[in-house]
């Protein structure tokens, strides 16, 4: 059976179970059951249940028509004040359509139309349609509330990921800067050497620009950190670089390119005794990664190194990708600077 007909044949079964109960308690109020409907002629059972159905259908029919027109406004009613306003003009239909079909049916039956079944046909059957109204309205405000969510889900990925790339456009260029900077000043001394760098530089590259932003193994990761080492200690004779990584970490996944600002980082502010070291290690679920660079005696450097663009890109990347699952944390001393970088990675 197609979708379409399973719903309508849903619907006219709750149809007709609302129906059923609705005699029944008029039945019930009236004293009629559970024994007197088989001292009565059965004609006139037959016509109630009859005017019944019909007044059952016609009122569905109504409902659903009113409660479609409903869905067409820009804005789904969802104040107390809307909500009321919409329910007095259901109670106002189902008065007049109620009162029209059944107020004629209890004149004609049994001993006439008289207060009691004037106050039965304006309550039982009201309240039990107001009722049917409120589940198939409430069903429609949940469907629309999911949609919404599932909408804003879909626009905040979207902005998520139009600002990630935002992001990784902004660092290549710092990257590409520094990277040449160093190749300038190689190509007066080596040309030859230059010339490596030119290739170590390409690789580096290549994995900027065709790695998805997805995760990679955190080995690759750090394969390209020990490439741009092996570039940066180029630039200096003096430096002082003590790597250590651990032999654990191999196919946990991390994001790409979270490493290397903290690292670039260093270079950029290493003074003083020109000492840096560079650590990564496991202890499950957590990568813990530390870069330790000493300083010089200007002040401003350690300061400067806190507030540059590759560590604010960075905060907002961490942010992004692992929300409460990160922690980046700055000490800065007398003599040194640290960052440490804590991730929660999958295995």
């Amino acid at each position: 059976m197609k979708p379409r007909n399973m719903k309508r044949l849903r619907r006219y079964s709750l149809v007709l179970l609302i129906t059923a109960m609705i005699y029944a308690v008029v039945q019930f109020a009236s004293g009629i059951l559970p024994f007197g409907i088989w001292t009565r002629p059965w004609k006139i059972t037959a016509i109630e249940i009859a005017t019944a159905l019909v007044a059952a259908f016609i009122t569905d029919n109504l409902l659903y028509r009113y409660e479609r027109s409903m869905r067409k406004r820009a804005v789904l009613p969802v104040t107390r004040w809307e909500i009321a306003k919409d329910f007095f003009k259901v109670y106002l239909l189902l008065f007049v359509t109620v009162n029209a079909l059944l107020t004629p049916m209890a004149a004609f039956t049994d001993d006439g139309l008289q207060i009691k079944d004037i106050v039965m046909i304006n309550t039982i059957p009201m309240l039990f349609n107001l009722l049917y109204f409120a589940v198939i309205r409430g069903n429609h405000y949940l469907q629309s509330y999911v949609q919404q969510q599932v909408q804003l889900e879909k626009l905040r990925n979207d902005q998520l990921q139009t600002e990630l790339k935002f992001l990784k456009a902004q660092y290549h260029p710092h990257f590409l800067f520094n990277a040449l900077n160093t190749i300038y000043f190689q190509m007066d001394e080596d040309v030859a050497g230059a010339k490596r760098t030119v290739e170590q530089f390409s690789d580096l590259l290549r994995y900027q620009l065709y790695d998805p932003q997805q995760e990679v193994p955190v080995q690759r990761e750090l394969d390209y950190l020990q490439r741009y080492l092996a570039l940066q200690q180029l630039r200096s004779e003096r430096l002082k670089l003590e790597v250590y990584i651990d032999e654990a970490l191999q196919q946990q996944q991390v994001f790409p390119l979270l490493l290397l600002p903290l690292v670039e980082n260093a270079f950029k502010y290493v003074g003083g005794a020109h000492e840096l070291s560079i650590s990564a290690s496991w202890t499950a679920p957590l990568m813990i990664f530390c870069v330790r660079n000493s300083i010089g005696s200007a002040p401003s450097l350690s300061l400067q190194s806190g507030k540059g663009i590759g560590l604010e890109n960075l905060r907002r990347r961490l942010e992004l990708l692992y929300p409460e699952k990160h922690l980046l944390e700055i000490e800065e001393e007398e003599t040194f600077f640290t960052v440490t970088l804590t991730l929660s990675l999958s295995i």
